[in-house]
């Protein structure tokens, strides 16, 4: 199903989009993406839906045709000092505030926002399946995340981060039972599972 290229009827109108809210380590990433009116793209959908290769592509086309884009981060330490849900929202309105012009309406993946600046919005659900721009946006978020991670995994290469992008996986959390935590885990986030704890009960969690 072909997505759709506007949902208020607004020119400037803002998807919005957030990758790693479920890792165990750095930062939740939100990007902001306006797009022409009239945009279409045969391959844009859901980044989770795409290859590698595709998102990397899209990403070039998307930061070629947007009308404008921007990235926000929420460190691992905003988000063990507000949790999860706050920091996501402090990353989504610092991409919005990084677009460099005011959009007219923002329409956001998922079923909850904080309001930014008085803006008006509206959550969609699996939005990234549904609009273009916030596909734009998931595949924005979740490229500029991942080349994160592998960047930190140069520093902490024991942890896979640059397979699995900080997320809960088993070789993640076996890593995290063996050598500890680094300073980018959430240690707001149970890191370990109860089998692990089990196992090592002197690691932190």
């Amino acid at each position: 199903m072909a997505l759709l290229p506007n949902y208020s009827g607004y020119t400037l109108e803002a998807g919005i989009d957030e990758a790693g809210r479920g890792c165990l380590a750095g930062p939740v990433v939100a990007a902001a993406v306006i797009l022409p009116p009239d945009y279409s793209h045969t391959l844009l959908n859901d980044s989770k839906q795409l290859s590698h290769k595709q998102r990397l592509q899209l990403r070039v086309d998307i930061v070629r045709d947007a009308v404008a884009w921007a990235i926000g981060e929420a460190s691992q330490t905003d988000i063990d000092q507000v949790n999860i849900l706050q920091a996501t929202y402090l990353a989504m309105h610092r991409a919005v505030a990084g677009l460099g012009l005011e959009p007219e309406y923002l329409i956001v993946d998922g079923n909850r926002f904080k309001v930014y600046e008085g803006l008006r919005h509206t959550c969609v659900v699996k939005g990234d399946g549904k609009y273009l721009s916030i596909a734009a946006a998931s595949v924005l978020a979740k490229t500029h995340r991942d080349e994160l991670m592998c960047a930190l995994a140069h520093e902490y290469s024991a942890y896979g981060w640059e397979r699995n992008a900080g997320y809960p996986t088993r070789e993640h959390r076996n890593s995290i039972a063996q050598f500890g935590t680094t300073p980018y885990h959430r240690q707001s986030f149970r890191l370990l599972s109860e089998e692990q704890l089990l196992l090592f009960p002197d690691k932190k969690d």
